[in-house]
């Protein structure tokens, strides 16, 4: 049976001063901006629990995935509204399935003292291997979203490809998935700019990859901090 108190006092044990308060600073834009641009309550929820997700899931906390699940409905949603079939088909076929079992995955892999992830890090071969995969699947995902008339094919088909390989990673505990992340959220911010330019009411979003992509830069960065003091490989 499961001490919710204990779990919760667990879960929230690690936060740094300046973490505690950069979220609050990015919770007061997203709902500042909500007010002022009468943002659609989908797309605010939707970047508060990615958000969440993102930053919890950078600190190894197993709770990241509760988060992430209710962001997943929620930015599927925005993306079939949007006509970002690519995204959809990731989120509701992949992403959801593979928190579900990400929350099993880290539950085998947990410090006992600090119920954090242990950290780990891709073979040079496995990097190799996940370049030209990459590559390749890129490439189809961007010719068969031009076929679906997507409305931005060539970020749509990336950020689907490399998000795929990102959960992936993100599930095996390798830092290598910050790096992908940061190629995604870049273009992801690229992309619900121009929609936002074309009138779509989703500021909230692009938001919210703006945050995700300086969190994958810092986790990056914390997370090589931890390997290179422990040596933990994959």
């Amino acid at each position: 049976m499961i001490n919710l108190k204990e779990f919760i006092k667990t879960e929230l044990k690690g936060w740094k001063k300046q973490e505690i308060i950069g979220l609050s600073i990015v919770f007061v834009i997203v709902f500042v901006n909500a007010l002022l641009v009468k943002d659609n309550i989908i797309a605010v929820i939707s970047a508060v629990c990615g958000i969440l997700y993102t930053i919890i899931a950078g600190k190894g906390k197993i709770s990241c995935y509760l988060f992430g699940i209710t962001s997943t409905f929620c930015y599927s949603w925005l993306s079939y509204d949007n006509g970002l079939w690519g995204n959809l088909f990731l989120n509701m076929c992949y992403y959801l399935p593979m928190q579900i079992a990400g929350i099993f995955e880290w539950k085998k892999h947990l410090k006992k003292e600090t119920k954090e992830i242990i950290k780990t890090t891709l073979t040079l071969k496995e990097r190799f291997i996940f370049c030209l995969i990459a590559a390749a699947a890129c490439t189809a995902a961007i010719l068969l979203l031009y076929h679906l008339h997507d409305s931005s094919p060539v970020c749509d088909g990336i950020t689907t490809v490399l998000s795929i390989l990102g959960m992936y990673l993100t599930v095996k505990r390798c830092i290598e998935q910050w790096i992908l992340w940061m190629i995604v959220n870049g273009l992801s911010m690229i992309m619900w700019f121009i929609l936002i330019m074309h009138g779509a009411k989703a500021y909230s979003t692009f938001i919210m990859w703006s945050v995700y992509f300086i969190l994958a830069i810092y986790f990056y960065i914390q997370w090589s901090k931890e390997i290179k003091k422990t040596g933990t490989s994959k």
